[in-house]
């Protein structure tokens, strides 16, 4: 048992029939194949009129046999084998046209309108993306144009990593507990330990 028949157990018959459907050119083969019955009947066909026959065979009945024959085989090709369509397609057009002085006008142009049109929609024809990937590359787009506005920082310069000359900040002078820093001295001013003794009224630098 292959793995895609038991993958698709639990899938309803409508649903596996759609899926299979929507992977090929289903309605260009079925036209196909439409097109391609009256081409080969109508020359072999016999027309009853109470006791009169009415044969519509002519000289170009085994054209005609070999011509629907080639449509019924080229809409097969279609459902079953997806990749060649193009090819089939653009023969289905082929044969449709060269049924026309062949085949009692293309069928009394039933044959030949139906395999007309199935050759132009299997031609036509391409592979659906799925949702989900399509839901994919829609956020990958989106996310492709915000980057594009994304702001990145000040531009690379030839004096720095970030553009301007790397200024290292000036050491802060620590500060013990229960002192004011002297508003009056600069950012590079030294920090004394200095203490006031109150009873002597004199300064020690310790």
């Amino acid at each position: 048992m292959s793995a895609e028949s038991t993958a698709s157990r639990g899938v309803p018959n409508e649903r596996r029939f759609h899926d299979w459907r929507g992977s090929r050119p289903f309605w260009g083969g079925l036209f196909t194949m439409i097109g391609g019955v009256p081409i080969a009947y109508f020359p072999y066909a016999d027309l009853r009129l109470g006791n009169m026959t009415i044969a519509m065979a002519t000289t170009g009945g085994a054209g005609a046999l070999i011509i629907g024959v080639l449509l019924v085989t080229l809409g097969l090709t279609m459902w079953f084998q997806p990749i060649v369509r193009v090819f089939a397609g653009v023969a289905a057009i082929v044969l449709a046209l060269v049924s026309i002085p062949v085949s009692n006008l293309g069928g009394f142009f039933i044959g030949f309108l139906f395999a007309l049109v199935g050759g132009g929609l299997s031609v036509s024809w391409a592979p659906g993306v799925p949702a989900d990937e399509s839901a994919e590359q829609a956020t990958e787009q989106a996310a492709a144009a915000a980057g594009e506005h994304k702001y990145d920082g000040p531009p690379l310069g030839p004096e720095g990593d970030e553009g301007v000359d790397a200024v290292e900040p000036l050491p802060v002078p620590e500060q013990r507990a229960g002192e004011e820093p002297d508003p009056q001295a600069g950012p590079g001013a030294q920090a004394t330990e200095t203490t006031i003794d109150a009873n002597g009224g004199r300064n020690s630098a310790g």
